[in-house]
């Protein structure tokens, strides 16, 4: 919120995001109460927190456009918009891809992984975005916040691929309580089961 607050401010870009900021701070008090037994649900908010923080980053980079840099009509934000959905559609359309082509697996197996693949996935919406500053302006500073911006927006956006996760995780529970027995419960019932899992394996070993 510190580009969206800072001089010169705006009332109009603050009230489209100070909503949503205090929604998910809001809803980040669940995790600070009881995170263990909400294990599931953070994956949602985690997703959301990535939608938020890349919507915020948008309106940062919008303000620079229009009270920086005098850029006017519009056209920037319409543009700048659609980068934005094209952005978080993109980052989520890579994580499916990479989930159900073994992608992930295999970048499990490696002992380094090579990212220069992400790297192309936002780097089409960094350049979209200094190409719009060069349209409206020659200003280097701005540019180069624009530009720590648009980077900071990959991160975020990457975040969004939790929402899958979640739903994911919905839909095949029964799996994931086999991989990870004590997924979801409070501390005390996550240690009773982890003993017994512990207990289990022993008597499993005695056994052979």
């Amino acid at each position: 919120m510190i580009p969206i607050v800072a001089v010169p401010f705006s009332v109009v870009i603050f009230k489209m995001a100070i909503i949503p900021v205090v929604i998910l701070q809001i809803w980040a008090f669940l995790y600070i109460i009881a995170p263990y037994k909400f294990e599931k649900s953070y994956y949602l908010f985690f997703g959301v927190y990535g939608v938020v923080n890349t919507y915020v980053y948008f309106l940062a980079i919008q303000k620079l456009l229009y009270l920086h840099l005098g850029a006017e009509g519009k056209g920037p934000f319409i543009i700048g918009f659609i980068l934005f959905i094209g952005l978080l559609v993109t980052m989520n359309w890579l994580n499916v891809k990479a989930l159900y082509t073994g992608t992930y697996h295999k970048m499990q197996q490696m002992k380094s992984i090579n990212v220069h693949y992400l790297s192309f996935a936002g780097i089409g919406y960094v350049i979209a975005q200094l190409v719009l500053t060069f349209v409206y302006s020659e200003y280097a500073k701005m540019m180069f916040f624009i530009l720590l911006l648009s980077l900071l927006s990959l991160f975020t956006a990457y975040f969004t691929v939790c929402i899958h996760r979640y739903y994911y995780i919905s839909k095949n529970m029964v799996r994931v309580k086999q991989v990870y027995p004590s997924f979801g419960l409070p501390l005390n019932e996550r240690q009773d089961e982890t003993k017994k899992v512990i207990e289990r394996s022993g008597i499993a070993r005695r056994k052979k």
